[in-house]
């Protein structure tokens, strides 16, 4: 398999994209009016404690008040004190050092941790803990041991907090272990003195930029190249890699061909069907992705494809083939929170146990942590996936101004309807002689055609005489009854 990361940078906008094998598997976009905040340190300030849900609302210098759950608190305030009580660790007005988990969606304020985390290539640096772990990607023992084990002598040497080791240091030298963990103490000795001179609601510590996050985060031994298309993000690029990459500097290339570097493997076009609410299979079926606020639903249906020998067999090779689909397409769409995947009814226990076990294969290569549940009596299934930023449709759309989001309009024959009653009702609540209807150029259009007879006995019974006019800015839904 061949991997390869796209940079596209504009003054605006950064772009990542992950290619495997000339698909695209992942997209992360970062606004420069709209950067994200996770990772980011702040010292807050306490601005509302509420008991019954056991978490405080913290004001960070943000539009919107951040969220603060007691589960949320460090382990060694908690161990401490032993209480489940939200008031005996938190009160209005007190200052607190906090970092964002989650970032703002849509209504809801950001996300907040109070046990801060400082990642780098290798590890993750906690300096409020006590322990150390290894990332459960790391599967091999004798490994996970070697980790564990060099992780304690340098944190028994130093007594300095908890680390973990990332998925990256598998195989990796202790010397490089060590130096990468020094380099975290260092940047947390920077970070603790910003904290000691901030004043609350003071913003303390950013993480790197996305072009940068994206050599920490996504850079694996398998991927070929790094294409970035901007000189000077090239530059600083190289630059952090031989600090921290030197093994991934000969990879990383500057890209200055005639044609946009996300053309290379039609990228545009993906980000254009990712946001499409259908996604044709290859066999013929097709995905429907439906976002909401409280879940994600895909429905998965056989389309044109009629197969081979049997119905049964038909339904089965759609549904792996769609389990292959959605766990690229929430990975491109960064869906989050609950998913429920309608795969066509099975039969067969043996066919439904294959599916589950092609989608669980597939989702392994995604970064965001999932967790599934077994296929449903109802023949769903149930998963989640862990979501840490804005969706690729939150992050480039926003919804209709006519429908407001539903995807759908009432009829021009439903506003007719609407636009009488009301009519009556104002005839009847004021002593009127004369109304005028402005409405959109269709409605206006039926009222005067097709309901031209229904308005006549309307205006007949009412004794009232009542005009139209057209207004080309509303919508088929908009409409006002004005008094004359």
């Amino acid at each position: 398999m061949s991997e390869e990361i796209l940079i596209n940078v504009t003054p605006p906008e950064t772009r990542v994209a992950v290619i495997e094998n000339g698909v695209l598997q992942e997209l992360v976009i970062e606004r420069s009016r709209q950067r994200g905040l996770v990772g980011n340190i702040y010292k807050g300030e306490v601005c509302r404690v509420l008991p019954g849900m056991q978490a405080a609302f913290v004001d960070i210098g943000l539009p919107r008040a951040a969220f603060l759950h007691l589960s949320d608190l460090c382990g060694k305030e908690l161990e401490k004190k032993g209480s489940a009580n939200i008031e005996h660790y938190l009160h209005e007005g007190q200052s607190i050092v906090v970092q964002v988990t989650k970032d703002p969606l849509g209504t809801k304020g950001a996300r907040l941790t109070t046990e801060i985390s400082i990642p780098s290539r290798y590890q993750v640096y906690m300096p409020y803990a006590n322990n150390c772990g290894v990332s459960q990607r790391i599967e091999n023992d004798g490994e996970r041991a070697r980790l564990r084990s060099c992780l304690e002598v340098f944190r028994e040497q130093y007594q300095c907090g908890g680390f973990i080791a990332r998925t990256a240091a598998e195989c990796v030298e202790e010397a490089i272990l060590h130096s990468d963990m020094n380099f975290l103490l260092k940047l947390w000795d920077a970070i603790s003195d910003k904290i000691k001179n901030a004043q609350p609601k003071a913003f303390i510590h950013a993480e790197l930029p996305l072009s940068i996050r994206a050599l920490r985060d996504l850079y694996k031994d398998r991927i070929e190249r790094v294409r970035v298309d901007s000189k000077e993000t090239h530059v600083k690029l190289v630059e952090f890699a031989r600090i921290f990459l030197p093994d991934m500097v000969d990879v990383i290339e500057h890209y200055n061909g005639e044609c946009p570097v996300f053309d290379i493997y039609n990228v545009e076009d993906e980000i254009q069907r990712a946001l499409e609410r259908k996604v044709k299979l290859k066999s013929g079926g097709h995905l429907v992705f439906d976002q909401t606020e409280a879940m994600t639903t895909v429905d998965v249906n056989t389309g044109s494809y009629v197969g081979g020998r049997n119905l049964e067999e038909t339904i089965f090779k759609t549904n792996l083939e769609a389990a292959q689909t959605i766990s690229r397409q929430l990975r491109l769409r960064n869906l989050g929170g609950i998913i429920i995947i309608d795969f066509i009814d099975m039969q067969s226990p043996d066919h439904r146990q294959q599916v589950l076990q092609a989608l669980e294969r597939h989702l392994q290569k995604d970064y965001a942590k999932t967790k599934i549940t077994e296929v449903s009596v109802l023949g769903l299934v149930e998963m989640t996936r862990k979501r840490t930023r804005e969706s690729l449709e939150h992050i480039l759309c926003e919804p209709c101004s006519a429908c407001g989001g539903r995807g759908v309009l009432k009829t021009a024959e439903s506003v007719c309807l609407e636009i009488f009653r009301e009519i009556i009702r104002e005839v009847r609540q004021y002593n009127v002689q004369k109304l005028l209807v402005l409405a959109s150029n269709e409605v206006v259009e039926m009222l005067l055609d097709e309901e031209a007879d229904m308005l006549a006995e309307l205006e007949a019974f009412l004794g009232v005489r009542i005009k139209f006019r057209a207004e080309s800015e509303y919508n088929q839904e908009q409409y006002d009854v004005v008094l004359l």
